[in-house]
């Protein structure tokens, strides 16, 4: 008899049991929002990096890296006339030599421009043995890592150009209304479209001819 009545309890505590977590369940379903109300689980679009106002991203060169053999720097120079009172901004000044025989050999004050930082760390290293050999020079060269497209060259009296052809026809139509009357441009191998030179000359170096333009802004 003993054993039927604790089988009976066990059942009995079982179904209590049983219908008091049904009845939680049943709660629980009951208080949970419908699928209209939930929130879809779509992933929210991604929004592009912002930049840093302050962080202006690097510009591809206009022109691959190309060295000007000094013969050609000379004649650059010679045509230009350059002199003690010019100031030349060299534009896409590579390794500095055009800069460092404008004033190593011409007497004048002459701004490297370029783009690319390897460059102006051996536009530097080359200046610096220029310097030794020519001290004076010290104060009358200068490189500076920037875009020449928003470099201020209103005090430029004669500027250097080794790029290619598209790039100077950018020249053209952005730089050169902005440089004073009497300034004077000089070209390795490109002109600039249909603008008329003053001046071409032809040199060889070795088994190759350089073509060399001249222009006088009026």
């Amino acid at each position: 008899m003993r054993i039927l009545f604790g089988l009976f309890r066990f059942i009995l505590i079982a179904f209590i049991t049983s219908s008091t977590l049904l009845a939680c369940n049943s709660l629980f379903i009951d208080k949970s929002p419908s699928p209209s109300n939930q929130l879809e689980s779509n992933p929210l679009p991604s929004l592009p990096p912002i930049a840093p106002k302050d962080i202006e991203p690097e510009r591809i060169p206009d022109a691959p890296y190309l060295q000007t053999p000094p013969e050609v720097v000379l004649k650059m120079l010679e045509m230009a006339k350059v002199n003690k009172n010019d100031v030349v901004y060299d534009l896409g000044s590579g390794d500095g030599r055009i800069v460092i025989a404008a004033a190593q050999k011409f007497g004048a004050r002459a701004i490297g421009i370029e783009i690319d930082p390897e460059l102006i760390r051996e536009s530097d290293r080359e200046s610096k043995l220029a310097i030794a050999k020519t001290p004076k020079i010290r104060d009358r060269i200068q490189f500076i890592k920037q875009d020449f497209f928003k470099t201020d060259l209103r005090d430029a009296t004669v500027i250097t150009l080794y790029l290619l052809p598209q790039a100077n026809l950018r020249v053209r139509s952005e730089i050169l209304p902005k440089l004073k009357k009497g300034t004077r441009i000089i070209s390795n191998e490109y002109d600039l479209g249909d603008l008329p030179p003053n001046q071409t000359e032809t040199i060889k170096v070795g088994n190759r001819e350089y073509r060399i333009y001249l222009w006088i802004l009026d």
